[in-house]
Order: structure tokens, then sequence, then C-alpha cells
């Protein structure tokens, strides 16, 4: 029997991470790592089996050693998950808005993810395939005055994502960014019962809030290779708020 294809799901400890860990753990030998709730990684590695790692992706070090942790317990790394990320520890309005709130924002949600692709990436050209997933969020192209530099770093990531779907085309190696709406997750829990009440006012045109397991789908698809020929697409799991309309 040929071993399962190999993952790693960065920010797996909870929210649309874990959703993800969950649903790949049924085909993959996963990888998830968390930075500061090993409580809740410890519980998803009872759930699902995943090993997990504990990783603060906008340290170099760390990034290091979760890809050489990786290249002794997986034959091969079939599918990178970038799902890491934070929101502001303090929601301010951009005129307002701090240098270091920006510094961190940038560091975890763009450069880590950016530099962790860059080292799995050369491992995927040299092995001729392999697939990676940028979570990034509708954030990338809508404005949230209060919250800037979370927006900055989410359209900075989307950029990452179609830089390596070109770069890697031609290697065998598949790039996709999942473009998340609405999820209800930890990162929105302040705010959860003001989105509710905008979403039955009429903001998606599906009326519900997304689950982690919408995204997990999406991940579903393009692990199992159904988006094979689908290089640098952008899936938006948003309950159509990227439609417009008169």
């Amino acid at each position: 029997m040929s071993p399962k294809p190999g993952a790693i799901v960065t920010g797996a400890s909870r929210g649309i991470g874990r959703a993800i860990a969950f649903e790949l753990a049924r085909t993959h030998d996963v990888i998830a790592t968390y930075r500061g709730r090993r409580d809740a990684a410890e519980e998803l590695r009872a759930e699902t089996g995943c090993e997990i790692v504990q990783c603060d992706i906008s340290s170099r070090a760390d990034r290091e050693a979760l890809l050489r942790f990786a290249g002794e317990r997986l034959p091969r790394l079939d599918l990178l998950v970038n799902n890491a990320g934070i929101a502001p520890r303090e929601r301010r309005d951009l005129l307002e808005a701090t240098e270091e709130s920006f510094d961190e924002l940038i560091a975890t949600n763009l450069k880590g993810p950016h530099f962790l692709t860059q080292q799995a990436a050369r491992r995927m050209a040299e092995a001729g395939a392999g697939r990676i997933v940028f979570v990034t969020s509708i954030s990338a192209y809508t404005v949230s005055v209060n919250r800037g530099e979370y927006c900055v770093s989410k359209a900075g990531l989307s950029m990452s994502a179609a830089l390596y779907a070109q770069r890697l085309a031609g290697c065998g190696v598949k790039v996709f960014e999942i473009r998340p709406g609405i999820i209800r997750t930890d990162m929105i829990a302040k705010v959860e019962r003001i989105y509710e009440e905008k979403i039955a006012a009429g903001l998606l045109p599906q009326r519900r809030m997304g689950e982690g397991s919408d995204v997990a789908k999406a991940v579903r698809a393009i692990a199992d290779g159904l988006l094979d020929y689908c290089a640098g697409q952008v899936l938006n799991v948003d309950g159509g708020f990227h439609l417009r309309s008169l």
C-alpha cells in the first residue's frame, strides 16, 4: 500500500484551519501547526491523528523547523495550506492605527506564508508535483477602515498567491487562492451579532454565515485534484458576497 499523501495546514488549532485539518485527515497524513493554543491542538491530534507542531509563522526559525519536521515525518509534501493568520489586537481607525500593529500583521499574515511557500515550493518543484493553497479573505479587496492593516496583509497575500501560481505552474505545482467571506470563527466572535444582522438585511445573496466546513470543502476539491487545470484560480467561499448587483 502506498503511503498517504502528506499535507501541512498552518494555524490549524481553531477556526477555518481546524476544519481543513479535520477534512484532510481522512485521506492525508497531516501536520497541523498552532501558535499558542496547545490545548486546542492536542484535541485536534486526539480526534484526527494529525501531527501537531508549534510554529509562529512569522519566525524564520520556526518555518525552517516546521519543514525539517515535515521532511522527517512525511514521505513527500503533496499539499501546503497557508491558513495561519491573525486579526489586529485592537480595531482602530486608519488614522489612529499603529505601526506596531501593522508590522505584526504583515509579518504573520503575509511575510510568513510567503516565505514558507518559497521553501516548500522548492521541494515541490524538484519533485515536479504539489499543490499549494493560500487562504486569504474578502478583505483582500474589501475596505474595513478600522482594521486597515488586516486588509493590506490579505491584499498582499492575494498577490503572493498569484505570483507563485505563475512561477510554479510550469513545474507541475498548482497554486490556488481561497477567499473566505464571513465565516463563524473565534476571530469574529465579538462582532458576530452585527454580521448576522447585516446578513439578515441582505448583505449576502446566500442568507447565512459561512462555516469552517465550507472552506474545507474547497480545499478538498483542490486536494483531490479536481481543479488541477485551474492554476491560480481564486475560489470565493463567501455566500456570493463578491457578486455585484443593481
